[in-house]
């Protein structure tokens, strides 16, 4: 089994490695191939681009010498990718402002779905088993700063939020993950509905082609803003 070039040639997926953080590993692990090597990073680390960008720039670093290609399980993530080095190898990362479009399979559906409600907070699976969301921060608010404190902070939080939706992206324990959506909804004051995901962007990044879709950042090079821009490598 290999995975391709944007040029088509092949590559050893024993050479690839996959480097995602712990939400969007969820979404990935079904189709990850048997031989590919991947390391997954803390989601928390999103609350501050520095610090992901350099955890990001030292997993790069430390690969093992014979990884010829790095596939990044991330978007621009607050500009957080932009400056990585790709050193001896090839960087391949998700065209995409953040993972949002990863779990829907497109930017155009991203920007659809924006559309219709733009004021909408996103769940999957994996952001539910992170539990670093506003809805899993509040019972620790509660704790910390008692209820009437906790539920202003919260208000603060979402005051620009109408929806709450759920992207299906056919796990295992959907109605689970379902029914914590839906309550969260609820107990927040925001409309729930459920929206289709897809894997259509999970499966070309890790069997390619890595076409307009991705940047590819080839070895010796940095990467820019404009990479995620432009049409195409």
């Amino acid at each position: 089994m290999e995975c391709r070039r944007t040029s088509m040639d092949q590559v050893n997926l024993e050479r690839c490695k996959l480097i995602a953080c712990a939400t969007v590993i969820e979404e990935m692990l079904p189709f990850i191939p048997p031989h590919m090597s991947y390391e997954v990073l803390d989601f928390g680390l999103h609350t501050d681009p520095k610090s992901l960008k350099i955890a990001l720039q030292n997993t790069i670093n430390s690969s093992a010498p014979d990884i010829e290609t790095i596939l990044l399980g991330y978007g621009l993530c607050s500009q957080a990718v932009l400056g990585l080095r790709s050193g001896s190898r090839t960087l391949i990362i998700p065209r995409v402002d953040d993972c949002i479009a990863i779990f829907l399979g497109s930017v155009a559906e991203y920007q659809k779905q924006h559309q219709i409600v733009p004021g909408t907070y996103y769940l999957t699976k994996g952001w539910i088993e992170s539990g670093d969301t506003p809805f899993s921060e509040y019972d620790i608010l509660v704790k910390r700063y008692g209820e009437q404190i906790a539920q202003r902070i919260i208000n603060k939080i979402l005051k620009n939020y109408t929806r709450l939706a759920f992207i299906n992206t056919g796990n295992n324990k959907l109605e689970y993950y379902r029914e914590h959506a839906r309550s969260m909804a609820g107990r927040f004051n925001l409309r729930y509905e459920e929206i289709q995901g897809s894997d259509v962007i999970i499966k070309k990044m890790l069997y390619g082609p890595w076409n307009a879709e991705f940047v590819t950042i080839p070895p010796g090079k940095t990467v820019s803003f404009f990479d995620f821009r432009k049409n195409g490598p």
